[in-house]
């Protein structure tokens, strides 16, 4: 017994009690990172492998009342002793919590100001970004209705921007940053749900805190053109967005926000507006800091219903290196839309924008695996 004593007495010595408290406090806060389940899907891109295995599952609060429960990617991020998780159907809703697993459910409905009068579609939160000055920006998904000529089934999604000061309780609108050129319809589309439009998207910082980079799904008419695309705006633009936001177009950021053409940097397989589509969409990004790069997880969608083929993954260290990502590669089989991370960033805090060689990866807001990255 002394040898074994002597032994846990040195670990103790060796490693600090406050690295032991993070440690602890971290697998308590995303339980099932330490676990070592069942292999559920890996893939091996350039030297880094990927690894997909069965644990604890870990279930965010669904939006109220709503038949899906999640509509689109689930922002989270820790403030001081609370993390905070933003979920959607037609409208955002918020659960506080000290930790994921002691989240507020059902989830408050969030306030916004211009909701009296709303007649533009639904608000869906996919991305949520804390300022060093501590506001709270968010971008969402909208579906304007009646504005597919001849179509009025289908719509075409935008990207609008809101901000917050009390933490995503209440947001100001401050109007649409992201939109197709209305010349891009396609009003004989088979696809089940959009005419045109861009939308399914993620935002997140570069390392250096200048830009906000978004990677968002493209649906014009022009073939050439569909898949997930690629714009950046000045961090020095936030307050006042508008006209601000820049599309990556044929080798430069060179087209405006509002109407401008793209580049997609992951291009379809298939026409999204035939009956037999194949394309990669629904792009969650994240920086990796074991990797030292940023990933990003998509869904490929198959036919006009969007039936999904499983969850795609690419790599990149730079994301104003538009041609830098690396070519998709199929991570696991899945049925659900929307895959995303929840990790750690480099202070201890839940993100779902920052990870790091553990992941808890989710599923259309729901949790059953790890993500490990070698």
């Amino acid at each position: 017994m002394k040898p074994l004593l002597a032994l846990v007495l040195g670990a103790f010595l060796i490693v600090p009690p406050i690295r032991l408290y993070v440690a602890f406090g971290r697998a308590e806060r995303l339980p099932g990172l330490n676990s070592a389940g069942n292999v559920a899907g890996r893939v091996s891109v350039g030297n880094r492998r990927v690894v997909v295995r069965e644990s604890k599952t870990l279930q965010l609060p669904p939006v109220p009342g709503s038949p899906v429960g999640f509509d689109c990617n689930n922002p989270v991020y820790r403030d001081g002793d609370r993390v905070y998780c933003f979920t959607s159907h037609e409208h955002p809703y918020r659960s506080v919590g000290s930790d994921l697993n002691h989240l507020e459910n059902p989830p408050r409905r969030v306030s916004i100001d211009n909701e009296a009068g709303w007649k533009q579609g639904g608000r869906w939160i996919e991305s949520v970004h804390k300022a060093p000055n501590g506001r709270l920006y968010m971008w969402y998904h909208n579906e304007p209705p009646g504005v597919v000529p001849n179509r009025p089934d289908r719509t075409a999604p935008r990207i609008g921007q809101m901000i917050s000061n009390d933490e995503g309780l209440n947001w100001h609108d401050q109007g649409f940053v992201l939109e197709a050129d209305p010349a891009t319809f396609s009003s004989k589309t088979a696809n089940n749900y959009f005419g045109r439009g861009v939308g399914d998207f993620t935002v997140v910082p570069d390392r250096e805190g200048a830009y906000l980079y978004f990677l968002f799904s493209t649906y014009p008419s022009d073939v050439r053109e569909q898949g997930v695309a690629i714009a950046r705006m000045a961090a020095a633009d936030l307050d006042a967005p508008v006209g601000k936001a820049l599309k990556w177009f044929d080798g430069r950021w060179s087209e405006p926000g509002l109407g401008g053409r793209a580049t997609p940097i992951f291009n379809v397989e298939a026409d999204w507006h035939g009956p037999e589509a194949l394309a990669l969409w629904g792009p969650s990004v994240h920086w990796n800091e074991h990797l030292k790069e940023y990933v990003v997880l998509m869904n490929l969608a198959s036919g006009a219903g969007w039936d999904q083929k499983g969850v795609y993954i690419a790599f990149n260290g730079r994301l104003d290196d538009p041609r830098g990502w690396t070519r998709p590669a199929k991570l696991m089989d899945a049925a659900e839309w929307y895959p995303q991370v929840v990790g750690y960033d480099a202070q201890g805090r839940e993100s779902d924008r920052v990870a790091g060689r553990i992941s808890r990866l989710f599923l259309k807001g729901k949790s059953d695996w790890t993500l490990e990255f070698e």
